[in-house]
């Protein structure tokens, strides 16, 4: 499958449905307390193959009491878009939601390794796909999309507003001492504040919260097992 880009006839007017669909969502998106925390969260993450023709996605059920991974849950899609910032849902989109429908376990929320509220136009990967999925959803950044913060200690659990054009959008969360921090932003059915304690409430020893952390290593099994040379044979041989 050769991957539509932009030399494609309409790319523009794509994108222009791109950015109306995220405006259409962003007025579903619903900002609510989650009290209390739940203990069940899932948490998802996606990678590509070598070719950058397949999407490989996990999602992961994690218990906060007992810190164990109770169900894993895969999906692989052909990506049919290149990467574009401020777009990344409709690439990644459907093969995480693949994967998050095929958990087993119940879950309260959903940590995504992407933004939230903290984009353009308000309506990041983790806010896109928790309104469509009509599930709690927190965005978990490991990098600044938009928006600027002040000072920030150096301690575990130190926090800055997120703030864009006067608006604060996320909060700039360090999960670890002397740690880069994570950036923070709501998804759906979900407030701030909540978002803020939850994501803190799922880490462990590591910078990044434990559902995301273990969704990334669960794709990262699975590319490992699925991005070989004998299957990108097979894959070669099937287009």
């Amino acid at each position: 499958m050769t991957l539509r880009g932009k030399s494609d006839p309409g790319w523009s007017a794509l994108v222009e449905e791109w950015k109306a669909a995220q405006r259409r969502l962003r007025g579903r998106m619903i900002i609510t307390p989650l009290d209390p925390l739940p203990r069940f969260i899932a948490g998802a993450d996606c990678a590509f193959s070598g070719d950058q023709q397949t999407i490989y996605a996990a999602a992961v059920v994690y218990d906060r009491e007992t810190r164990r991974v109770i169900d894993v849950a895969h999906a692989t899609r052909p990506a049919e878009f290149p990467y574009i910032p401020t777009f990344l849902s409709f690439r990644e989109g459907p093969a995480i939601k693949q994967a998050i429908r095929a958990l087993k376990h119940e879950f309260g929320a959903i940590l995504f390794d992407g933004q939230g509220y903290a984009h353009p136009r308000r309506c990041g990967i983790a806010a896109h796909l928790a309104i469509e999925l009509d599930q709690p959803g927190i965005g978990v950044g490991k990098s600044r999309l938009i928006g600027e913060f002040g000072t920030l200690a150096s301690k575990a659990g130190a926090t800055a507003p997120l703030v864009d054009d006067d608006e604060q959008i996320g909060v700039v969360l360090r999960t670890q001492k002397g740690l880069r921090p994570v950036f923070v932003s709501i998804g759906h059915r979900v407030d701030l504040g909540s978002a803020v304690k939850l994501v803190a409430a799922c880490c462990t020893r590591y910078r990044i919260p434990e559902p995301t952390r273990q969704a990334d290593l669960a794709v990262a099994k699975l590319k490992r097992a699925s991005d070989t040379p004998a299957a990108s044979s097979r894959r070669n041989r099937i287009s």
